[in-house]
């Protein structure tokens, strides 16, 4: 049972440092894209970088981190509990006056880290 556990919030973890990472990269690059993008495009975006960082991930972590019986419901709601995290950390950051980025919006966190575990229940071994 505990592996169970410790595997689901293994890679839930894994999905939420590539999305920080994402999130500072977005940043930094934030002002070189001043005029918003297309909601739609931009959520192609996200998944075209969460298919990128799901592929980047399988280097660091090639071995599925849940058993495999438990890939399905991974797939399932580790995507979500990570847009979730991602929505918390962006109304965190509003408190605190920052200025928000689209992964911090659950539709586009949840996207980006649907995309990862995508890649990962397809080919992590």
């Amino acid at each position: 049972m505990l592996e169970l556990i410790v595997g689901f919030f293994g890679e839930l973890l894994l999905q939420l440092v590539l999305e920080v990472l994402a999130e500072l990269g977005l940043r930094s690059v934030r002002e070189s894209f001043r005029p918003q993008p297309n909601p739609l495009l931009a959520l192609i975006g996200y998944l075209l970088l969460g298919l990128v960082a799901g592929g980047l991930s399988l280097v660091l972590a090639p071995r599925f981190l849940v058993a495999p019986d438990l890939r399905v419901p991974n797939l399932a709601f580790a995507p979500v509990l990570a847009g979730l995290a991602m929505t918390a950390f962006g109304a965190w950051r509003a408190r605190r006056g920052d200025e928000l980025v689209r992964i911090e919006r659950f539709l586009y966190g949840y996207c980006f880290a649907l995309a990862i575990a995508a890649v990962r229940f397809r080919f992590a071994a």
